[in-house]
């Protein structure tokens, strides 16, 4: 579990982080979201002990991670997957983090084969690896001292198609088994599939801190997709009684005004017949923005 209380984060008169409070539990993938220049990458290094907090404190099982006894083997952290010095090899950078915590030398290949690295390409030099490549190694340096923990920033980036589906599968597997999840991620629909609680942040305070699917419900519109056999008479119907009604790009209606419950009961009174009758959430993206609009302050300005 990790514990941030009060957390604060000053440089100059400046607050990268101000006053942050939350819990990540374990059993669930906890998604960590904001703007750039939020606080997400402070906060996660406070957490790391890379940089000191001004005030307040970020624990790891209780403790601060300058504490712990063997740190590798209770957080797997990856921040930077470009932190890898480009002349050794991948499998020497695992072998030598392995050798510096007391791990065994065997978890290494167990690690490159469960992140997708070949044992030829473990064995190139790191400088000559892609994008994707790098972030498979950082993964795989997170996970090498099978942690109770997972710290990671913006893992997926980099990644094809398949590879942001084997993380997000990998992650999910990891907080079934009990772990405990913490991730950031600027790719909101991914996230939105990842997550099942969620974080956000904006200027260094906490905006948000719930279950995602409670999270978009309760900053949804409210609108429901309503589409039948009888689609004018539908629309005319659904207006008589209040509702405001546009053209859904799926075919049908979406109704503003009119609760869901409500519209099922007036098409039944007039006989109308409906197939398909649906809240529609809005998604993460759409929420997210919403809000950072309501808020002012993660508008950018348009030079003319």
């Amino acid at each position: 579990m990790i514990d941030v209380h009060e957390l604060t984060k000053r440089y100059g008169a400046k607050s990268a982080v101000d006053g942050l409070s939350f819990t990540v539990r374990p059993g669930r993938v906890t998604g960590f979201l904001g703007p750039n220049g939020a606080g997400k990458s402070t906060t996660m290094r406070m957490i790391l002990g890379l940089d000191a907090p001004t005030s307040g404190s970020a624990l790891v099982g209780g403790r601060a991670y300058a504490e712990l006894a063997a740190p590798l083997r209770t957080v797997g952290s990856l921040l930077d997957a470009k932190g890898v010095h480009g002349g050794r090899s991948a499998y020497a950078h695992l072998a030598g983090m392995a050798a510096g915590s007391g791990i065994p030398r065997s978890r290494v290949d167990e690690v490159l084969r469960e992140v997708g690295l070949d044992p030829a390409t473990a064995r190139r030099r790191t400088n000559g690896f892609s994008l994707g490549m790098g972030q498979r190694l950082g993964i795989a340096a997170a996970l090498l001292g099978d942690p109770a923990v997972l710290i990671l920033d913006e893992p997926v980036n980099g990644l094809d198609t398949e590879g942001i589906r084997w993380i997000r599968e990998l992650m999910k597997s990891l907080a079934a088994e009990g772990r405990t999840v913490f991730l950031s991620s600027h790719l909101m629909s991914e996230l939105e599939l990842t997550a099942d609680h969620l974080v956000v942040i904006g200027r260094g305070r906490l905006l948000a801190d719930a279950p995602m699917r409670e999270f978009i419900e309760s900053h949804s519109g409210g609108q429901t997709l309503v589409r039948g056999p009888e689609p004018e008479r539908l629309r005319e119907l659904l207006r008589a009684a209040g509702g405001r009604v546009s053209l859904d790009a799926r075919g049908g209606w979406l109704v503003d005004g009119l609760a869901t419950a409500a519209i099922g009961e007036l098409a039944s009174r007039h006989g109308v017949a409906l197939h398909e009758l649906t809240p529609r959430l809005s998604s993460l993206e759409e929420v997210y923005t919403a809000m950072a609009g309501a808020t002012g302050e993660y508008r950018a300005e348009v030079a003319r």
